[in-house]
């Protein structure tokens, strides 16, 4: 919390600040309490947890791909929304590069990440997804052709695919099914089951 608290109000991540909450008792298990921290961070918000000053044992977040504001998408403070767009990317590739909307929206869902509620995180989700990672060029959006009624699928936009590699983004989701994998054997599941409903 402390990391995530010093990064959405722009201020340094020191070390010093970090050992005065864990206190003295656990000062020689920081590299392990740290590293702990920065594995939960990743997964969460797809950022990685980097010492940028030796000297002065400064640390940041950086996010895993170039979304403008290290992540927050619009300027000022905020937290990072690199995960979602790690997920979506995901199911993206898993879907053979192009991924139905509706498609990520039940797996989004699961992350209790649903259209037209505002979420805690990433704010109002349709809105990031559907024209801020859009117009930012990370995903493309486009309506099913001949589609009636009209539906839509999702692609990597060009600076998702200049920024990452699909190997990158299927090691970053399966940390995240290490993490939660109930989460991810529901998601699997239901896969199946829509794949063999298809033929």
């Amino acid at each position: 919390q402390f990391l995530l608290y010093k990064y959405k109000m722009k201020q340094p991540i020191l070390k010093a600040d970090m050992l005065k909450i864990i206190g003295r008792k656990y000062e020689g298990r920081f590299p392990e309490i740290l590293k702990k921290a920065a594995e939960r961070i990743e997964i969460v918000f797809g950022v990685d947890v980097q010492e940028i000053d030796s000297t002065r044992q400064q640390y940041d977040l950086i996010s895993k791909l170039r979304l403008p504001n290290n992540g927050r998408v619009r300027a000022g403070r905020g937290l990072p929304k690199t995960a979602l767009l790690m997920n979506i990317l995901g199911m993206i590739f898993m879907k053979g590069n192009c991924a139905p909307e509706e498609d990520i929206w039940i797996f989004l869902s699961m992350m209790r990440i649903y259209p037209g509620r505002k979420h805690f995180i990433y704010g109002e989700p349709r809105k990031l997804i559907t024209k801020d990672l859009v117009r930012l060029e990370y995903l493309e959006y486009r309506q099913v052709a001949n589609s009636d009624p009209p539906r839509h699928e999702f692609l990597g936009g060009p600076k998702a695919l200049v920024e990452t590699t699909k190997t990158t983004v299927l090691q970053f989701l399966s940390k995240v099914s290490e993490a939660f994998p109930a989460y991810y054997e529901e998601v699997l599941r239901e896969e199946g089951a829509r794949a063999q409903a298809r033929g």
